[in-house]
């Protein structure tokens, strides 16, 4: 997609980043040697992981916050969020000595909410309504009316989108020459905000949005020329997925992105742990989709100097098995199997010795031996040392004859079952 005119918002990203020196981290802007060299050019890594609250979400709500006339502020603020929003509100709570209200879903893992307790300290109150985001949102919208406080919302507010922005200003006062700029997108105000100030200082620089393959609400407003209600998504990527962009972001955002991609949850997975094992660094799901949008531009970064905002690190310890199991499967290492298996004594043995290669493991056996039955059905789950192993395993079972079927990750079988 191409930049034509644009009309940008007037943003003094310049005042927000004042407003913010004495609350915010000025995060490193670091050369990453293993990306660098796996893609062939530059790449730095902007590590919004190290703010204070893990986020850059601290810099919208506090720039927001701190700049609302008394009057919006006496009856105090309240937000609607189930993770980093939630956070940087808190803490500029705390800061700003306000009262705040957050509204978080009931299914909100502990951990989110104890660490927005840690940040707002006995500035903040929780309240836990609702199954999900939206049904959270819509109380959090009732009852901010009701007691006559103002709403901070996490992305769709000029002010917002300005102490967002505040990150470009950094990177730029770092590093004037950049080739591509990769940015997260989720509801928006991230890339509205830095995608405005580049556009304004590093016009030369090409603007990438990735948003999650799951979750892409910016990318089907984008096709439809206006923003879309999704009726589905995956919450996987939880700090990118929303089921509708704001009408404010969409209309910056096709100003300022030069492309948007999609990138698969697996594929995010695989970046973080490769950002792990590799680098000690811990991102979330969101944080690793600029690194994980990479791939796609492979041929076209070569030889450039890249910038990836790496946008946060709240990554519950508890979500790594389904991290790691996601990442499997992409990488084609992980498969499920229902296999008919004849109720003889040596039938397991005969699959093991004859059917999986040497490096092949099974991670996963569930059989029920059902009465009179010559067969009954059980559950495998394979993992590989090589994706080519999987033909050869297919191979084999095809060759014994053996009866089975590929649970798929679509089906929804895979959804009962995994």
């Amino acid at each position: 997609m191409e930049t034509k005119s644009l009309a940008l918002p007037q943003l003094d990203v310049a005042k927000a980043a004042d407003r913010l020196k004495k609350v915010v981290f000025r995060t490193p802007l670091t050369l990453n040697h293993n990306l660098s060299r796996r893609y062939q050019c530059n790449v730095y890594l902007k590590r919004e992981d190290l703010q204070i609250v893990r986020s850059y979400k601290i810099r919208g709500a506090y720039n927001m916050m701190s700049s609302l006339p008394e009057e919006k502020l006496r009856n105090g603020v309240v937000c609607a969020s189930a993770g980093n929003h939630a956070q940087g509100f808190a803490y500029s709570c705390k800061k700003l000595n306000l009262k705040g209200v957050v509204f978080m879903p009931i299914i909100t893992p502990k951990q989110k909410v104890d660490q927005t307790k840690m940040f707002g300290e006995t500035f903040v109150e929780i309240k836990l309504i609702g199954d999900t985001f939206d049904d959270c949102a819509v109380a959090a919208k009732k009852f901010t009316a009701d007691n006559q406080m103002t709403f901070i919302p996490p992305f769709e507010d000029l002010r917002i989108i300005e102490g967002q922005a505040t990150v470009a200003l950094e990177i730029l006062e770092e590093l004037s020459e950049i080739d591509y700029l990769f940015v997260p997108v989720g509801g928006g105000g991230l890339a509205s905000g830095a995608g405005s100030y580049f556009k304004t200082y590093s016009p030369k620089t090409k603007i990438i949005g990735l948003e999650p393959e799951g979750a892409p609400s910016m990318f089907e407003a984008f096709k439809a020329g206006h923003p879309v209600t999704l009726e589905k998504i995956d919450r996987f990527v939880d700090g990118a997925a929303v089921k509708r962009t704001g009408d404010l972001t969409f209309s910056i955002c096709r100003e300022v992105l030069d492309d948007l991609a999609l990138v698969p949850e697996g594929r995010v997975c695989s970046t973080i742990l490769k950002l792990y094992n590799e680098d000690a660094i811990v991102v979330e799901p969101a944080g690793a989709l600029s690194i994980a949008g990479l791939e796609a531009f492979a041929d076209s970064i070569k030889g450039k100097n890249i910038v990836c905002i790496v946008s946060g690190s709240n990554n519950d310890i508890d979500r790594m098995p389904e991290i790691k199991e996601r990442s499997l499967q992409f990488e084609g290492l992980k498969h499920y199997f229902l296999i008919q298996f004849a109720q003889r004594p040596g039938a397991l043995k005969e699959f093991v010795n004859n059917v999986l290669g040497p490096n092949d493991d099974i991670t996963r056996f569930e059989y029920m031996q059902k009465t009179n039955k010559e067969s009954g059905p059980a559950l495998v789950g394979i993992e590989l040392q090589s994706r080519s192993d999987y033909d050869v395993l297919l191979s084999n079972l095809k060759g014994r004859q053996i009866d089975f079927s590929e649970i798929n990750k679509n089906d929804t079988l895979y959804g009962y079952l995994i």
